[in-house]
């Protein structure tokens, strides 16, 4: 998949991180476990006309996965200037200026959320009181700062890989097989899954491919 992912024009991308876990949550994790247990954080980066997803990172939501993340953004898409909007995570600002100063207008979208019961904090997301907007770089249009489209690809994760549905014991138990099941997922969905809106796959729409792939040719 990142060889197909080279030199993609793109206008709009949109960023964000979505959370599980390896072996057990961080909470339960001791200094004897494994290093690579406990949360585990994917980034994800997508194309708002094409839902192209253009760049995946999987690790710790921290500095170093934020910077190999928007690195991988940057050698992923064409030179030339397009916005991006992420959540207020602070790594962003110094990663996006690092890798992609020179060619981005970079806006954070900060959610204010509302405290709510345990109960209906452990099964249901809390609820967005106030939105900030954060200018970062350059001079991003107002009316497309939003991440609207990257927490609906969230869900579609979610949904579409065990891994990550909440409150099961389909966690995956080693990193490399979590790595594997994610991965596998975003080829699969850029390349196979027919959107519901565009009619045809994300790779299609963004000129990549000019047909729609089947599992043996995926997996060939």
């Amino acid at each position: 998949m990142g060889d197909k992912r080279r030199n993609v024009p793109v206008k709009d991308v949109q960023a964000d991180e979505i959370w599980s876990f390896v072996g057990c949550k961080e909470k339960a994790r001791t200094a004897d476990y494994d290093p690579s247990f406990g949360d585990c954080y994917t980034f994800v980066a997508i194309e708002r006309d094409t839902k192209l997803v253009l760049n995946v990172a999987i690790g710790k939501r921290d500095q170093t996965t934020t910077n190999v993340f928007v690195e991988g953004l940057r050698q992923a898409t064409r030179h030339g200037r397009f916005q991006i909007t992420t959540d207020g995570f602070a790594p962003y600002r110094s990663a996006v200026e690092t890798s992609l100063g020179d060619r981005v207008d970079f806006a954070q979208l900060i959610k204010v959320y509302r405290a709510t019961p345990e109960g209906e904090r452990r099964y249901s997301p809390a609820e967005v009181v106030s939105t900030q907007t954060v200018v970062g770089i350059g001079q991003p249009d107002p009316a497309r700062i939003c991440t609207s489209h990257i927490e609906r690809q969230n869900l579609s994760m979610r949904m579409g890989i065990r891994r990550l549905t909440r409150l099961t014991n389909g966690f995956s138990k080693k990193l490399e097989n979590h790595c594997a099941a994610i991965l596998l997922w975003f080829a699969f969905y850029n390349f196979c899954r027919i959107h519901q809106t565009l009619r045809i796959t994300p790779a299609m729409a963004a000129g990549i491919t000019d047909h729609v792939w089947d599992l043996s040719k995926l997996l060939a």
